[in-house]
């Protein structure tokens, strides 16, 4: 076929730029929306069904651990009002405005990074704003975040987690990954020199 003008090579360049960006934005909403609806629905199935538990010796008032692996994965609901996996103590009002600020920093890193690299970053930050914003809403909601899920070999535990937690680290190990290997993964190359080439290779 005709040889493309550089006039229409930039403009399928950019159509198909476009598309990809939409389809990253796409991946990335789609993996967050899932992600907190799947933490969401999780947490009001065990709060309905489940008693607070120690993960400890017997304490008055909590119940001991619902076997779901033998004693490896056990449901030990707990009310947590500090940070990830309990950390930071009685700080949360402080982590809910701190999460607002992750989740405006997930979204800004999206907008300029996100349709630039590849597909795996989109998805990594869908994970990480699903899981900031399945606590979030915790937090408005209750005050606390729901954690269920306790993971370990005997006395040998865990802190207790839920699934927004679990994709939040997830995430973090991902975005490590990235960062070390960076374009080398597929579909990490410049957009615009990726695009013209799409672009001359579809009329070729």
């Amino acid at each position: 076929m005709t040889a493309m003008t550089e006039e229409q090579a930039a403009d399928a360049s950019t159509l198909v730029v476009r598309r990809r960006s939409i389809g990253r934005w796409a991946l990335f909403g789609v993996t967050a929306s899932v992600v907190a609806a799947v933490d969401q629905l999780s947490k009001a199935w065990v709060d309905a069904g489940f008693p607070l538990a120690s993960t400890g010796p017997p304490a008055p008032g909590f119940a001991a651990p619902s076997p779901v692996i033998g004693d490896l994965v056990r449901i030990a609901k707990s009310y947590n009002d500090g940070g990830i996996f309990g950390l930071f103590g009685d700080s949360a009002l402080v982590l809910g405005a701190a999460s607002l600020a992750v989740i405006a920093i997930i979204l800004v890193y999206q907008l300029r990074q996100g349709s630039i690299s590849g597909p795996l970053l989109s998805l990594t930050l869908g994970l990480l704003l699903g899981g900031a914003v399945g606590n979030l809403i915790d937090r408005l909601r209750h005050g606390y975040v729901i954690d269920f899920v306790d993971m370990g070999i005997g006395d040998m535990r865990w802190y207790t987690f839920n699934v927004a937690d679990s994709a939040i680290s997830v995430a973090i190990v991902l975005l490590f990954a990235l960062s070390i290997v960076g374009d080398r993964l597929p579909g990490g190359r410049a957009p615009v020199a990726t695009a013209r080439s799409d672009a001359r290779d579809t009329v070729r």
